[in-house]
């Protein structure tokens, strides 16, 4: 394995699922996971890696999927609260990990979170803090994986790694078909050209458009993040 960071700079990207308690019923977030995810960051960061973290909110609010005749945009606002509420509790553990760290809002609410700009990220990064972006693009009908790709994009970020529920983008869907095989390395053309849906379609039409290397594996192992950034195979690597 290398011994410095293959990245300088990097947009870790977690899916709110993956962060919720196995018993649902238990809450909204696994604080042992989060512990877990953020003690892998600190490497990371004293490694030398400038980190920003987009959010999902699958933990608290599924949009239109949880919902009953809800308007769409109504239901992508409430999913933008609910990442800023992640983005919180994420900045919480930081802090407590004797990280600094800023949460960054797209949606104005500064009682809670700093306003996001892509220069005022930029700097705080630079200052070696991280970097948590909650709510979304600001906009309606956008996934958090496209969201997650466009931050990347406007941070100049070397790799956005996308830290799932799924450990790889398989040849179908694993859990309906029994022959799906996981994939290691694939381009941008030919998911699109295979119609392969583990991540969002306008997100990695984005990522192929600007060039933007990504990987995509499980949170079960937080090292796996870790991995990522010095330079071993994990989970899925997608680029042009």
């Amino acid at each position: 394995m290398n011994q410095k960071p293959i990245y300088h700079r990097i947009l870790l990207k977690l899916s709110g699922e993956a962060l919720a308690p196995a018993d649902r019923n238990a809450g909204i977030l696994n604080f042992e996971t989060i512990d877990r995810v953020i003690a892998v960051l600190k490497k990371c960061h004293e490694a030398g890696v400038e980190i920003a973290i987009t959010v999902g909110a699958g933990n608290i609010w599924r949009g239109v999927t949880g919902s009953v005749n809800m308007n769409r945009a109504r239901a992508d606002h409430m999913g933008m609260l609910a990442t800023c509420i992640n983005a919180l509790a994420l900045q919480d553990v930081c802090l407590r990990a004797g990280l600094d760290a800023v949460a960054m809002s797209a949606v104005e609410m500064d009682s809670f979170a700093d306003h996001y700009t892509s220069r005022h990220a930029i700097r705080h990064m630079t200052e070696g803090k991280i970097v948590i972006l909650g709510g979304g693009t600001g906009a309606p009908y956008f996934s958090t994986d496209t969201g997650a790709v466009l931050r990347a994009a406007e941070i100049e970020a070397d790799a956005i790694l996308m830290a799932k529920n799924i450990d790889y983008l398989y040849t179908a869907d694993p859990k309906k078909d029994p022959t799906a095989k996981p994939i290691y390395d694939i381009t941008y053309a030919e998911i699109l050209d295979r119609n392969l849906r583990a991540f969002d379609m306008t997100a990695v039409s984005f990522c192929q458009d600007h060039n933007i290397e990504a990987y995509g594996f499980a949170l079960a192992d937080p090292e796996n993040i870790y991995r990522a950034v010095m330079g071993e195979p994990v989970g899925t690597r997608m680029h042009n």
